[in-house]
């Protein structure tokens, strides 16, 4: 009999990006494996298939999580599903999934990436102010710390590591299942083309020098280290790299503060910042090394692309993406984000095409597209929604 499965997010919206296109796309690859899958969301787009939108008249783009339950216990007390997974710390879930990781390390971290002492002692005593995330901890750790509570599926071991650090969790309820993206989207020639165009009108380097392009891709550009990039990238060109760079900065944040840093450190005409884009394969067609200094993301889709595009990936160790790769095989992992020197090491490390090449070489032998694809993940989660049904046949 086809398992049904409902999965719980608060906005239905691919275009969000994130956690909303990852469950879209885990969606799709749970019901091309034969399940009957429906995704149930506070806001979004109810129009399209398999989404039910169950707060479509509540004013705003969010609602409370108290809100957000009611509509869901009406909605479940008059439909049937085998397996109720979240994303959100709903503790009558069978499988609850923290896409962004805990809220007790989110907050963490964030916190840390305020360059600023006193700015980061003001986020941290001011934090309960922000009333939902306060609830959010909250219904986290009671789900995380009860005995006997729903599965937690995490997207990496920096995910585990988070759950006993910070709520002690029983081991035996984790489950870790890698995260993983779609890796066959196919590249659109036009616009791939047209980005080319607009990357190399903003460099010095023009298309025939065939500099190395890095690219930085996120919306929280303080979050993800944009700051410090920058400056490892300026030590990387004034002090000389073995040939011609070129930085190609996309995502929605607010780039004004960066510009004004590139151009402080003579880099106005090295990096590009192209704003926010339609598919990232399109743009990881043109450049060779994918970069993310981030202070915080427990799996970052964007390092799972750039690999599985075949392009090397610098990144942090904030980053659950690294379990998908070694370091100084298929990239570079840094101890932390501040880390200039190490962050600028990596860069100059891969300005040589041939520690490109090398890397490239290492992704394909290893097979890291498949380990990255979202057909795994698909797999491995079916495998733990039967341990579920079977064990709940024995109660």
């Amino acid at each position: 009999m086809t398992q049904k499965v409902a999965i719980i997010i608060e906005r239905a919206d691919v275009a969000l990006g994130g956690a909303e296109r990852s469950i879209s796309e885990m969606a799709q690859a749970l019901s091309n494996l034969g399940l009957e899958v429906t995704i149930l969301a506070a806001k979004g787009q109810s129009e399209t298939q398999g989404v039910h939108v169950l707060c479509p008249h509540v004013p705003g783009k969010r609602v409370t999580l108290t809100v957000f339950e009611e509509a869901l216990t009406r909605h479940l007390a008059d439909h049937d599903y085998d397996i109720i997974h979240s994303v959100l710390p709903f503790d009558f879930c069978d499988v609850y999934q923290p896409r962004g990781g805990t809220y007790a390390e989110s907050m963490r971290r964030n916190i840390a990436s305020y360059a600023s002492g006193p700015v980061r002692c003001y986020k941290r005593v001011t934090a309960p102010a922000n009333l939902r995330r306060t609830k959010l901890l909250a219904a986290e750790r009671r789900l995380c710390q009860r005995p006997g509570g729903p599965v937690i599926a995490a997207l990496s071991q920096y995910v585990v590591d988070q759950l006993q650090e910070h709520y002690a969790t029983d081991p035996q309820r984790i489950a870790l299942i890698l995260n993983g993206v779609e890796t066959d989207r196919p590249v659109e020639t036009a616009a791939a083309d047209e980005l080319r165009a607009r990357i190399f009108t903003s460099l010095c380097h023009g298309e025939k020098d065939d500099p190395v392009l890095f690219l930085f891709a996120a919306h929280n550009f303080r979050l993800k280290g944009l700051g410090h990039l920058i400056k490892a990238f300026a030590a990387t060109v004034h002090n000389g790299a073995e040939r011609n760079t070129g930085l190609v900065v996309i995502g929605a944040g607010k780039s004004g503060r960066y510009q004004q840093l590139a151009r402080r450190l003579g880099l106005e005409n090295h990096i590009a910042f192209l704003g926010p884009i339609g598919e990232i394969q399109n743009v990881l067609s043109v450049v060779d090394v994918g970069v993310l200094p981030t202070f915080y993301d427990p799996s970052s889709r964007f390092i799972l692309e750039t690999l599985a595009a075949g392009k090397p990936a610098i990144t942090t160790r904030y980053n659950g993406a690294v379990d998908h790769f070694t370091d100084g095989r298929h990239g570079t992992v840094i101890d932390e984000p501040e880390n200039i020197s190490a962050l600028t090491e990596a860069i100059r490390h891969f300005a040589d095409r041939h520690n490109i090449a090398r890397a490239t070489k290492a992704i394909t032998q290893d097979d890291l597209k498949e380990r990255i694809s979202i057909r795994r993940v698909a797999r491995e989660l079916v495998g733990l929604y039967e341990s579920i049904l079977e064990r709940k046949e024995h109660i």
